[in-house]
């Protein structure tokens, strides 16, 4: 590594100023708005993206489940009837739906996937369009940010580009969820702290107060977020003599917010026994180098998504050089830009991991595993990343253009890959829904069988599958406990082949007892054929 990394006074390089560079920014910015929209209706449709459109519509899961589950053969095609929106419903039957069965999701993106429904229909392609726009947004107030910081345009104009780039980033703007507007809420409420610390009035601190209900009925995580930007205005106070009077303001912008989050606050914890059991899946105890492992390609997932395997070693080998950057970066940062600057740096990237880190490593859990809880942490990334990048491009040595231009075709790379592929990683229990589909399809006259799963998660992927699987294809759908004479009578009339999808164990036992032969047409989808 270069000894002069981090004493870096480079003198300006008008090179990054002529036009060819500047042309070369411009082609990339469009290249990550395209691969937003690149192949957004091929994607596979998602369990969590299939919630989203159900509850939208208006619908509970109970509903659902009293409506299908009972020993009943559907067109698959039929099931995507649950995701338009419901005769005769409003809006607050949405907030109902989350209210009573989905607490621990605030409804804000949920009622403005309602509304984009209403005017553009549940398919596919509506549905993503919304976060994918939202992510867009997200790129001016980046840029925005990024010269609060720095007072550099050339960093502003590189953390956009990081960030329109991002496979992560990309990764979730395509799926139906809030994701893109909880960036873009950290994003923005960053950006509007800055301007109201700077220039202390009431409209500076309304729009950060509103920022930050924005963040809160987006997703419980923004608190992370906030507790982040409240420990970078205390080090501001205590170390860099901040006036008490902007403290104060900004003391009660937050109480000012929690005020206004009460309505749903009052909802969480009326039902906080649901939420929890909701989200008892992250609390199961996983091993160290488990988290390692998934911190290792969480934050390296903002740059490069090359993935060989969870266990292969070439997944890390390709992703360390990224992650030894991201590090020295922060620590550039921290090195040679004032006080406030690295401040918020280090509080916006390292407050909001540790609170999800400790829980994890002192009562176990894997919080800290799953990459989207970390969205709060990417941003001061990203601008941490452009800071040194453009640091090292004003050296003027060859060395640094060559290894950034490597750095950016991996990362295309990474985007056209995740483009042309029919699933990702971030698709998670619905990863192998598109190879289930295809193995279906495949059959002469397919009846597929499924209850609500050991783990409630078969509705979602049931609703996943139907749209890929082909016209004819049949669901039969089961009660709980399973009706085996039912089950019998309804199998004994099919001439078809009968495929069982996810069964639960008191449905498969029951199958085994009553003289069933089951064969096991794929592990990863749980996929059986029932001779």
């Amino acid at each position: 590594m270069d000894k002069t990394l981090f004493n870096l006074k480079p003198e300006k390089d008008s090179n990054l100023h002529q036009k060819w560079f500047r042309s070369l920014l411009a082609i990339l910015l469009i290249l990550g708005i395209f691969f937003h929209f690149f192949n957004l209706d091929r994607k596979l449709f998602w369990h969590d993206e299939a919630y989203t459109s159900m509850r939208a519509a208006g619908y509970t899961r109970n509903e659902l489940d009293i409506g299908l589950f009972q020993n009943t053969i559907f067109l698959a095609k039929e099931l995507q009837n649950y995701q338009n929106i419901k005769l005769g419903s409003t809006f607050k039957d949405t907030i109902h739906s989350l209210a009573l069965e989905d607490p621990q999701h605030p409804p804000l993106y949920f009622l403005m996937a309602r509304f984009w429904m209403k005017l553009f229909s549940g398919s596919r392609m509506a549905s993503r369009s919304l976060p994918v726009l939202i992510s867009l947004i997200s790129l001016p107030f980046i840029y925005f940010l990024a010269i609060e910081l720095f007072q550099s345009k050339l960093v502003a104009i590189l953390a956009t580009i990081l960030l329109s780039l991002s496979p992560f980033d990309i990764l979730f703007a395509q799926t139906a969820r809030q994701y893109s507007l909880l960036t873009l809420a950290a994003i923005a409420s960053s950006f509007f702290l800055l301007q109201s610390l700077k220039n202390s009035n009431w409209k500076n601190w309304s729009l950060y107060t509103l920022n930050c209900t924005i963040g809160f009925y987006t997703h419980p995580f923004f608190v992370l977020t906030l507790i982040g930007q409240i420990a970078f205005v205390l080090g501001s106070w205590l170390f860099d003599k901040l006036n008490k009077q902007k403290v104060l303001f900004f003391a009660i912008t937050i109480v000012a917010t929690f005020i206004l989050y009460l309505p749903w606050t009052i909802v969480l914890l009326t039902n906080f026994k649901r939420a929890l059991d909701t989200t008892d899946w992250s609390r199961f105890h996983v091993s160290l180098l488990y988290l390692v492992k998934l911190w290792i390609l969480s934050f390296t997932s903002l740059f490069i998504d090359f993935d060989f395997g969870f266990d292969n070693v070439l997944t890390y080998a390709l992703r360390l050089p990224f992650l030894i950057f991201t590090i020295s970066s922060i620590y550039a940062v921290c090195r040679q830009t004032k006080r406030s600057t690295w401040l918020f740096i280090l509080t916006s990237v390292i407050v909001p991991f540790l609170l999800l880190v400790l829980p994890d490593l002192i009562s176990g859990g894997k919080r800290s595993a799953v990459t989207r809880y970390l969205i709060p942490c990417f941003p001061g990334i990203q601008l941490a990343v452009a800071y040194l990048t453009v640091q090292l491009l004003l050296t003027g040595k060859q060395l640094w253009r060559g290894i950034f231009a490597i750095a950016i075709t991996l990362t295309i790379i990474s985007c056209t890959m995740n483009g042309l592929s029919d699933t990702s990683w971030s698709k998670d229990l619905s990863y192998s829904n598109a190879k289930v589909a295809n193995v279906i399809n495949a059959r002469t006259s397919p009846l597929v069988m499924s209850d609500r799963g050991d783990d409630w998660t078969n509705l979602g992927d049931l609703l996943s599958l139907s749209y890929l699987l082909d016209e004819d294809v049949r669901v039969f759908l089961i009660n709980y406990p399973p009706n085996l004479e039912k089950i019998r009578e309804v199998t004994e009339k099919e001439r078809s082949d009968v495929l069982i999808f996810r069964p639960t164990g008191a449905l498969f036992t029951g199958l085994k007892q009553s003289g069933d032969r089951l064969t096991n047409v794929l592990q990863e989808g749980r996929l059986w054929q029932l001779n």
